[in-house]
């Protein structure tokens, strides 16, 4: 038995559902009120967008162009010079900041994991889990002077001198709040169907989290990692209370020294920016920029790592 074919046919007015309007009334035309206002409105946000990014782009070519005019190899090869000495550089604070990021690093970043994962997979009606969130949250907003002060009456007074040890304590703490709610928010977006799958192949709760959770979550909490970091290579209060600034190279004979105090590039500028004397000034646009392109740097590594495991998953 065959099926007659149905040809196709103009509805009926009954069961068009299109019956009834009048599509003339979707044309844009500036003449209709609420074209006029979303044109105005859109015109509108565009100029502020572009008003917001004037100073920007201003703080990036004054740095380009005052910064660029200094910048040479001995920068990075020679110490800061004495108030009246011409030339010098700051290549100890440049490996100083490396080692005190670094270091705040190493402590934040596996704290700051752990800490996500639990807030992640603690239930809804954990109190101990509400109370970390809750610090976590209150902890980005804390002044940055304070983690210095901390360091200082914890990490200072007992050790009995400013070291980069100390100013890594500091900056570890003002890294720990972004770290741990970026990988909060990561683990949580990881979909469901795979914590399902991995739970239905028999693996244990803790092979689920290191296993599928974190691997799939790593671009976002990488993400958080980077911008910990940016944040902590800027910090100048903190060190002043801590790390203060040297004028030699944090290591000798091959040897790193952490418990003495520690140039960085943040109290560089702090320091050179107020100097009466044209070349402290300029090696101070000089480090300025400098810093900018390390965190630049920093950031693209870090897109770059993010996009590179999404591929691979």
């Amino acid at each position: 038995m065959t099926t007659p074919a149905v040809t196709a046919g103009p509805l009926a007015p009954e069961t068009n559902p299109f019956a009834g309007i009048d599509f003339s009334q979707l044309e844009r035309s500036l003449r209709r009120p609420r074209t006029l206002i979303s044109v105005v409105l859109s015109g509108l946000v565009t100029a502020l967008t572009l008003t917001a990014l004037v100073p920007l782009f201003y703080v990036v070519w004054m740095l380009a162009w005052r910064g660029g005019q200094k910048l040479s190899l001995s920068l990075f090869t020679e110490r800061p010079p004495a108030p009246l000495e011409e030339g010098g550089g700051f290549g100890n604070a440049v490996v100083g900041t490396l080692v005190v990021v670094a270091l705040a690093a190493l402590v934040a970043v596996p704290f700051g994991i752990l800490c996500g994962i639990f807030l992640a997979e603690a239930p809804e009606e954990s109190r101990l889990a509400q109370a970390v969130r809750f610090s976590a949250k209150i902890l980005t907003g804390f002044p940055s002077i304070l983690a210095g002060v901390f360091a200082y009456g914890t990490i200072v007074l007992l050790t009995g001198g400013f070291s980069a040890v100390a100013g890594a304590i500091a900056l570890a703490i003002l890294m720990l709040p972004t770290i741990i709610l970026t990988a909060e928010d990561a683990i949580r977006m990881v979909p469901a169907k795979m914590r399902d799958a991995a739970i239905g192949m028999g693996s244990t709760p803790t092979q689920r989290i290191w296993m599928v959770s974190v691997p799939t979550a790593f671009p976002g909490i990488l993400t958080g990692i980077m911008l910990a970091i940016a944040r902590a290579a800027g910090e100048t209060a903190p060190l002043l209370f801590t790390a203060l600034f040297s004028n030699f190279w944090p290591f000798t004979a091959g040897r790193l020294h952490l418990m003495q105090p520690t140039a960085s590039l943040a109290v560089l500028i702090y320091n050179f920016a107020g100097m009466p004397f044209e070349n402290q000034v300029e090696l101070a646009w000089a480090a300025a920029l400098v810093l900018v392109l390390l965190v630049l740097a920093a950031n693209l590594v870090g897109q770059f790592l993010s996009r590179r495991r999404m591929a691979d998953q």
